[in-house]
Formats: structure tokens, sequence, C-alpha cells
């Protein structure tokens, strides 16, 4: 039986520019099937929520120029739940927004917030665990965040440290929140066995968020606060594009959850990938004995060996004498980089930018 109560937020505002040149600010990475199964990021994302949430509860929030996108891609998904952030201004307004606007219609609600463009393989294990923590926040004044094992030091994600003890079964305190580490700050973390990685996302009562964000975040709880009247009603889309402008870019993790004394974390996995590199990619990809993880139907490796290959199902692609590359052929852009390089594929965005203009982006 699902919850009235319950609500999630899938955020599909972002360019996704290291998954460049497949992913394009026009149409980037979360309405992509990445991974060759048929079906786009957030498709699965919607699917994964959709099995314990109601279907009107579940809302998209994402940039204006992605409204079409989302419509095309979700079909079943009520248009009026498809909310377009006039501008980028990263994660902390786009929480605000949804917060707002549910504290207006229901005043119990209880909300996941969750990125558009992670995968994750145990659907069963993960709808427990949100359940867990949707049960936890409805009767302790809290903010959650689910924490993944890790499994190797990772220097491309946050971690966050907990206490020893649970407050509850599988429910943990959080101690402190670290951004990217160096790689030797990694290793400890992991060996030190209380360290998790920041999976971006999150449950909480929309009451006690938009507490905090008045306690945290006073500029920005007054824009919203200011416009409330407008929520769910026609006049919204005029006071959103009001209230953004004034808004500061800033994350949720920084804005808010590394400030509250009231944030817990449960320890989780559910064949979890942010899928935020082509590296990550490699990783969730059948490979061929050789090592070569290819999406696409057209190529022929020779004497190549641990290579990630990305190209177009009509298009023949010859690859030879590679080792440890990434691959990616589109109609217009061929990007061919070494994969330990790949975190540098933003500056290679700029650096077309700068010779190119916007064209390829």
């Amino acid at each position: 039986m699902k919850n009235n109560h319950h609500y999630v937020a899938i955020m599909a505002g972002g360019i996704g520019s290291r998954f460049w040149p497949k992913s394009r600010t026009g149409y980037p990475k979360q309405f992509l099937d990445i991974l060759n199964t048929g079906k786009s990021l957030i498709r699965w994302t919607y699917e994964r929520y959709a099995a314990f949430i109601p279907d009107e509860n579940i809302y998209i929030v994402t940039s204006a120029e992605y409204k079409d996108i989302v419509k095309e891609q979700l079909p079943e998904l009520n248009p009026d739940n498809i909310l377009a952030e006039p501008s980028r201004k990263n994660t902390a307004p786009c929480v605000a927004y949804i917060s707002f606007k549910l504290l207006q219609k229901d005043p119990e609600a209880s909300l996941i917030v969750a990125p558009s463009d992670h995968m994750i393989l145990d659907n069963e294990n993960f709808r427990k665990i949100t359940l867990q923590a949707l049960d936890f926040v409805g009767h302790i004044k809290s903010l959650v965040t689910l924490g993944i094992k890790p499994t190797h030091p990772n220097t491309g994600y946050g971690y966050i440290q907990h206490d020893a003890m649970p407050v509850a079964e599988g429910i943990y305190k959080v101690k402190t929140f670290t951004e990217k580490p160096n790689i030797e700050l990694a290793k400890t973390f992991i060996s030190s066995g209380d360290f998790l990685w920041n999976a971006g996302i999150f449950v909480w009562k929309v009451k006690n968020v938009v507490k905090a964000f008045e306690l945290y975040q006073p500029e920005m709880y007054e824009l919203f606060d200011g416009e409330m009247e407008h929520f769910n009603t026609p006049g919204e889309k005029e006071a959103i594009d009001r209230i953004y402008p004034l808004c500061t870019n800033v994350s949720i993790d920084f804005a808010i959850m590394e400030k509250a004394d009231n944030v817990y974390i449960i320890p989780s996995s559910f064949g979890w990938s942010d899928l935020g590199t082509w590296n990550s990619a490699y990783d969730n990809l059948e490979k061929d004995y050789l090592g070569n993880a290819v999406a696409g139907e057209n190529v022929i490796v020779i004497d190549a060996t641990k290579c990630m290959v990305s190209a177009p199902h009509d298009k023949l692609v010859v690859l030879q004498g590679l080792d440890d590359f990434i691959i990616v052929d589109t109609d217009d852009v061929l990007l061919i980089c070494k994969k330990e390089k790949e975190q540098s594929i933003k500056e290679y965005v700029a650096e077309v930018k700068r010779n190119k203009g916007d064209k390829y982006l």
C-alpha cells in the first residue's frame, strides 16, 4: 500500500559535462541510454520510485529547456509535476522549491530527493532502505541521507563520517562531511570503517527541511516563504521567475546538510553507481575477454585492451592497438582520451568552447 504523504523529487537539471561528447547541453546524460539497456537513466529512476511512491506524488525538477524531453520520456507523468527551473542554481534552490511547494500542499509530506542519473541494481533492497528512512523521519525530527559502503578509495565521491553506535537499527548520527578527498585521505577513510560515500539521496519531512532553511539559509528561506501563497496556483511560474535570480548558487550538502545538527545516515548496499564519468560506465558495462567495454553494435576491436568504447549503432568503428582509452564517437565529435585523464574532460570541453564556440557543446 503506497502512502499518500510520501513524495519524491527527482533532480534532472544537470548538463553531465563529464559524459561529453555523448552528453550535450541540449540533451544531457540523464536522458540518454548510457549503458545500452533500452531505457534512459531518468526512465530507470522514475520506474524505481513508481514501485512504491504514488504516481501523483512523483515530481521531476529540471531546467526549463528540458521540460519537453521529460514529457516525451515520461509520458505517464502529470505535466504539472514537472517543475521547470528558470536557471541553474545548484541543488539548494531546487530542494527549497519542491519543499515549499509541498509544504503548502500537504504539511505532513515526507520527501525523498534523488538524482535522476544514478544506477541502482538492487531495487528491492533500495526500496526497503528508503522506506526505513521514511519511517525514521516520520517519527524523529531529522534529515536522513543514504550512504554507500565504499568498495575502494574513490577520489571522485564525497565522504560522510558517522558515529560508531547506531541511534536505531542501521541508522547513525552523522559526524562530518568531506568533499572529494585526495587518494591518501580516501585510503584512510576506507580503513577507518566509519566513512561512507555520499550518494546524494536525501529523505526528510518537508516541514523539517523548511525549518533547516530558516535556520541555515535565512535569505533563501525569506525568498521562498515570501512567495508561498503563489505555489500550486497559476501564479507559481512568475513567483519562481522572481525568486531564482536572487538565489545563491549552492548545493544542498553545503547549504544545509553540513550545517545541521540533526543529520543521520543509513549505510547502504544496493548496487549503486553515480554514473558520473566514462570510467563508471566502463565499470558497469560487460567486457570482452580483453577487458574492453563496448556500447555500439558495429565496433570491431583488434589488439586493444581495457578500452571504453561508445559509438552509434549504424557506424562501423575499427579499433586497433589502444590500451586503457576512452573512445566516444558521435555524429559530429570524436573523443579519444586516456582513461586516467577522464577527470580532465571538463577542461577539454572548456577548450572546445574557447576554440569552437557552443556548436559542439
